[in-house]
């Protein structure tokens, strides 16, 4: 559910003499027009394809009993973009739709991240490396200076835009670093959340062409990077090929090694050395293995 499914409120019932975030984002609106071009096939087709990855990832957890081959760290990008998202849910009467998706969305991230504090054990930590703060500061700021209306509701709704356009990106560096046997359930939840994207933002094209004044920057700006992961991610899968792999695992092994420096240097510890306490070795990437890992 993207940026049209959190509906805001519809200034139809009010007059009102302010000019209000829908009318930025569209000009003056025509809200009976921009609902009926919102309700279109590739939304629908978005929506369950959406729908459809999380029963999989419920379903494989389930059967498993494992969290093998799935990033916590996405899930908890998810969390966060559905709580930031959905308080709308609070702030005024929606259809039946989309109270049931968006609160499926929401049940369905607290579960699977009860999930994973469950089967802790199961858990590849060692696979789940990105660092979340070089994708949370960034789009902190980004949601701040970018925002159509400084409210506390638009800032929040614009910080889930900006994070759902990188919440992929933990799995995909968990798929790249992967060399054991691949879970099945999680590469069909992955190219089920990619397709999910890719139907958005046939449907904002749709849209579009159907109102030439219809501008949503926030939700294409997400759309556009994470569907660039997710194609990537679809020629590695199934050619062995990828034009970001190597870039994106050297930028993370990077990372984290100042990450880890800097821990040290403040706390006297790291999140590799406690991993590794723990019977992983999370993040600690030699040369060896990066030079490996880019002939591939």
């Amino acid at each position: 559910m993207d940026a049209e499914s959190t509906t805001k409120p519809l200034a139809a019932k009010v007059v009102r003499k302010a000019v209000d975030s829908m009318d930025k984002l569209h000009g003056t609106t025509n809200f009976t027009k921009l609902t009926a071009y919102s309700w279109n096939i590739f939304r629908y087709v978005g929506d369950y394809l959406h729908l459809f990855g999380i029963v999989v990832l419920l379903v494989t957890i389930a059967r498993t009993k494992s969290v093998a081959g799935i990033s916590k760290s996405t899930q908890i990008l998810y969390f966060l973009v559905f709580i930031t998202r959905y308080l709308d849910l609070l702030d005024h009467s929606q259809n039946a739709y989309l109270v049931f998706f968006k609160l499926t969305y929401i049940i369905s991230s607290i579960v699977i991240l009860g999930l994973f504090v469950q089967l802790d054990r199961t858990y590849e930590r060692r696979n789940d490396t990105c660092n979340l703060a070089v994708i949370l500061l960034p789009c902190v700021l980004a949601s701040l200076i970018l925002t159509n209306e400084f409210s506390f509701l638009e800032v929040l709704w614009t910080f889930s835009e900006f994070i759902e356009g990188f919440a992929m990106v933990p799995q995909y560096i968990f798929c790249y670093r992967e060399r054991s046997a691949r879970v099945w359930g999680a590469g069909l939840y992955v190219i089920c959340l990619g397709s999910y994207r890719v139907f958005y933002a046939l449907n904002w094209i749709y849209k579009k062409i159907e109102m030439p004044n219809y501008s949503d920057i926030q939700s294409w700006i997400g759309g556009i990077i994470e569907i660039a992961f997710f194609l990537d991610f679809l020629n590695y899968r199934f050619t062995g090929n990828s034009m970001l792999r190597s870039m994106v695992l050297t930028v993370d092994t990077k990372i984290n090694e100042i990450s880890d420096k800097i821990e040290m240097n403040v706390l006297g510890t790291s999140s590799a050395l406690r991993a590794e306490s723990e019977g992983g070795d999370l993040r600690r990437r030699g040369r060896k293995e990066e030079r490996e890992m880019e002939d591939v």
